[in-house]
């Protein structure tokens, strides 16, 4: 499929699918292939060092593009839509550079198992006609997984990740502010060697998510010291551990769809 559109941007993020994506279009298409990423504040710098190591590593065309969703009161005011706006503002700057340079398709990560979660992001990429190859596929997160360790990429196994801004409660506004301490945060909890977690932002409270097999570590009473000793001094006056561990997309179960 990816061949047969000649040239494409890869909307590049550096997680397990879109790394994939760009590293087989490379493969298919050569420098007919572009992967960009979007320079937002929404994007850990940490992930943005990974995507342009892994572009470096496998000789990806990589550059990155500015977004300005923080602009769009539609995307600040976090409404169940936000993804909308995000996506919508970054495939409108895609277009752009397709335009420009005559460049065909644009193309992005989503696999099958997405379909079933809510993201309006999907509905963004329809309006612009972004193309889904991995669904087109019918590709699941284990066989893209798998097919990525047979392919030798490293981030085959990379923990789930998505923006900063999903770690704000639908109806509290996201603002660059309240992201910055959930990045300072989430970089502190990776330093004690957690793998797969989540900070989610709800004012003065921090409600920190461990994956079900970290989860007996994060109980320890010495560790419960750490968080604490972490997160004060980040501006919340309460610290909680979250006893259902981490789930993909918690802070849905809050919205009626």
């Amino acid at each position: 499929m990816l061949r047969e559109m000649g040239t494409a941007v890869v909307a590049y993020s550096g997680g397990t699918d879109s790394a994939y994506l760009a590293w087989a279009a490379r493969e298919t298409l050569g420098d007919r292939a572009v992967a960009i990423t979007a320079d937002s504040a929404s994007i850990p710098a940490s992930h943005k060092r990974d995507a342009e190591e892994f572009a470096r590593q496998f000789s990806i065309r990589h550059e990155y593009i500015e977004t300005f969703e923080f602009d769009n009161p539609q995307y600040v005011k976090n409404d169940k839509n936000r993804c909308f706006h995000c996506k919508d503002e970054l495939f409108t700057r895609l277009d752009a550079v397709c335009a420009e340079r005559g460049i065909l398709n644009v193309v992005y990560g989503v696999n099958v198992d997405d379909l079933g979660d809510w993201r309006p992001g999907q509905g963004a990429a329809k309006a612009h006609n972004v193309k889904a190859p991995l669904v087109d596929a019918g590709l699941t997160k284990a066989e893209i997984r798998e097919l990525s360790r047979m392919a030798g990429l490293p981030t085959w196994d990379r923990p789930a990740a998505a923006c900063l801004s999903s770690r704000i409660p639908y109806g509290t506004e996201v603002t660059k502010e309240r992201i910055r301490v959930v990045e300072d945060g989430e970089e502190a909890v990776k330093a004690l060697g957690f793998r797969q977690f989540r900070v989610r932002y709800h004012g003065d409270l921090v409600r920190i998510e461990v994956a079900q097999e970290e989860l007996a570590r994060a109980l320890e009473l010495s560790m419960a010291g750490r968080f604490v000793a972490l997160f004060k001094p980040l501006g919340f006056h309460y610290v909680t551990l979250d006893l259902e561990g981490y789930r993909q997309g918690s802070l849905n179960e809050a919205i009626t769809h």
